[in-house]
């Protein structure tokens, strides 16, 4: 068997290289949406997985973040264009920016260079805060977009914890450490003779939201005790 981890890419990768051999997938983006499987509950074919839900959260990262910054006449939404779902999360972050009645400015990034021009384009725009999208790539460059965010000194909000252990101010997401997980345990299952098509797409039952109180002060910033109470850790 495949465990495709990692996003859609390696899923895809997977899937084209093979029709039979067993596949687990881990993907931050709706996986039928994606043509990964027939449905959630009932995949059908060679591969299921775990559905991190992680594109779909922007959203609810903007408003957290207005909260934390309500004076901030613009925020800063950074994005990687070349996502395969890219349009959607597009989408979806403009109409939370709009159903709130926050401007918005978006910044693309695609490459180590791209983020240094994005984060000097928030500089010149006075971006008074930033969310930064769920990426894998960005993971890949989590302490170089934490110590940009730093050096501008622009409150950012990520997609994991991890961001805020590197030193992030805030982070709202699933538990990556969990969703990997999962893809183990249907790893284990498979081996002992279940079939990928008949077991049901994970999705993540918790959330988690983690600020950085450090962080914070470095900033500049109070964290007002709602945010606080609302958080599952709090890094001092």
């Amino acid at each position: 068997m495949i465990a495709a981890t990692g996003g859609f890419a390696a899923a895809r990768a997977a899937m084209a290289a093979t029709a039979t051999i067993p596949i687990v997938f881990s993907s931050g983006s709706n996986p039928v949406k994606l043509g990964l499987v027939a449905s959630l509950s009932r995949p059908g074919g060679n591969a299921t997985g775990v559905y991190l839900f992680i594109g779909a959260l922007d959203p609810k990262k903007l408003g957290l973040l207005r909260e934390l910054a309500p004076q901030a006449a613009v925020v800063g939404v950074l994005l990687n264009p070349s996502l395969e779902d890219f349009q959607a999360r597009l989408a979806g972050t403009q109409d939370a920016a709009r159903i709130v009645g926050q401007q918005i400015h978006i910044v693309y990034a695609s490459t180590e260079g791209g983020l240094d021009t994005a984060f000097a384009e928030l500089s010149q725009l006075r971006a008074g805060a930033l969310v930064v999208g769920a990426d894998p790539f960005f993971n890949s460059r989590r302490d170089h977009i934490v110590a940009l965010a730093a050096r501008y000194a622009i409150p950012a909000i990520y997609e994991g914890r991890e961001y805020a252990l590197a030193g992030g101010l805030m982070s709202y997401g699933t538990s990556l450490s969990e969703g990997y997980h999962q893809v183990g345990v249907y790893t284990g299952r498979i081996l002992k003779g279940a079939k990928p098509g008949d077991l049901p797409v994970v999705q993540p039952t918790k959330f988690e939201f983690v600020i950085n109180v450090k962080t914070a002060k470095a900033l500049g910033l109070k964290i007002s005790d709602n945010l606080l109470s609302l958080a599952d850790e709090v890094i001092e």
